[in-house]
């Protein structure tokens, strides 16, 4: 039986990758876990025998190191046979996978984040869309609805992870990316191909010289792709994620930050933005038309659709259990007195939609809807980004720039 020695520091040069570790690690899984060790820090240690080989922690061993880490904590492991070895390392990436997720927790924990305005995609989750169906508890049930067809098309969400990986964006998105590239380069949508169709073969793709990729690629091997496309040559405008476009891009692209909330036709909801080398002056780029032209093309989608998916906002006579955390993770002082407030399930506004206040709220009276208003202003000025001082080292770097 197999127990714990010491936790350390180990180099990350020190450390021994399992040659035959059966677990894949693709770029858009690494991309996630940089982004999680950036937000939380390196917080689950690796597993490492004596010679330091790694047991356990493959994925986040590669991400430690594209992110420049020196070193990560490691766990040293004694008392295992090498045939009980070879088998914890299946075991350890198998049996994490058999667990199953109460859905309506998820949900639960996921709303509260984004109205805490922590970035959701942070989790490996995407943030569910449409209208809060949960106050109805027989919509809490996990079967479908018969008739309900917004709330059978949420569950699917769930059933499968839903990434892009191969999946055709909506016609009416990509067109309005497809428009905004001609119209902003002088290009002819003629000459635009796209072989990331769900079973394409990129790599085997006959590619003129004046053929463009206007595509959404599988963000799991964006990187990759981008490699094949700068050694062969060939201008491309690509999809990206937009929580780790600047992680994904390269020398050989400008990236565009437009963050347009695309769900794709797997029903993956992806903040979107975009890579391109049809311009290298900029390093990187805002585009406001362009992201107006996309979120138009999903308002209309979300018209035919039937849905609503607008962010609530409610007046200063409406409180909230999350407005509450949000006052009290900014050190702000709020209480609402009973004879002060009304419980309620929903505006009057929202029933006629078959909508709800997430959680229910209360109606509060005038004099506690002002002081509400003032906590707002006390929180939000609490809440402003922390301004990061730049080293030495960096402002010598700036000098030289430009």
């Amino acid at each position: 039986m197999g127990k714990i020695a010491e936790v350390q520091e180990v180099t990350l040069t020190s450390l021994v990758p399992y040659e035959r570790n059966a677990k894949i690690h693709g770029a858009d899984q690494i991309e996630k876990l940089k982004a999680s060790i950036q937000e939380f820090g390196f917080l689950t240690p690796c597993l490492i025998d004596r010679d330091y080989n790694i047991i356990a922690g493959h994925g986040r061993v590669m991400a430690a190191r594209e992110l420049g880490m020196e070193t990560v904590p490691c766990v040293f492991i004694e008392g295992l046979t090498d045939t009980q070895r070879r088998a914890y390392i299946l075991a350890d990436n198998r049996l994490g996978e058999l667990g199953e997720w109460d859905w309506n927790t998820v949900n639960d924990e996921l709303r509260f984040l984004d109205d805490m305005d922590f970035v959701v995609e942070l989790t490996g989750f995407d943030m569910p869309e449409g209208p809060d169906w949960f106050e109805n508890r027989e919509r809490y049930d996990d079967s479908r609805q018969e008739g309900n067809d917004e709330y059978n098309d949420f569950l699917d969400k769930f059933e499968i992870p839903k990434t892009t990986d191969d999946c055709y964006t909506p016609d009416l998105v990509y067109d309005a990316v497809a428009d905004w590239v001609s119209n902003e380069y002088g290009v002819k949508r003629e000459n635009f191909v796209r072989p990331f169709y769900p079973g394409g073969d990129y790599q085997s793709e006959k590619y003129k010289k004046t053929d463009i990729v206007v595509d959404n690629p599988p963000f799991s091997i964006l990187s990759e792709i981008l490699n094949f496309y700068t050694e062969k040559d060939v201008k491309f405008f690509l999809f990206a994620p937009a929580l780790t476009l600047f992680s994904s891009s390269s020398s050989s692209s400008c990236a565009i930050g437009a963050g347009a909330q695309v769900v794709y036709e797997n029903k993956a909801n992806v903040s979107t933005s975009f890579l391109t080398n049809l311009e290298m002056e900029y390093r990187f780029r805002t585009a406001p038309t362009l992201y107006k032209a996309v979120q138009d093309a999903i308002d209309q989608i979300n018209a035919e659709n039937g849905r609503e998916l607008a962010r609530n906002n409610f007046p200063d006579e409406v409180v909230t259990s999350t407005k509450l955390s949000y006052f009290s993770k900014y050190g702000v002082d709020f209480r609402v007195r009973r004879n002060e407030s009304e419980h309620i399930r929903a505006l009057d506004a929202q029933k006629e939609t078959k909508q709800a206040i997430y959680g229910s709220g209360y109606l509060i009276s005038e004099k506690a809807a002002a002081e509400k208003a003032a906590a707002e202003k006390a929180a939000a000025e609490k809440a402003a980004a922390t301004v990061w001082e730049l080293s030495d080292r960096e402002k010598e770097i700036i000098k030289n720039l430009g």
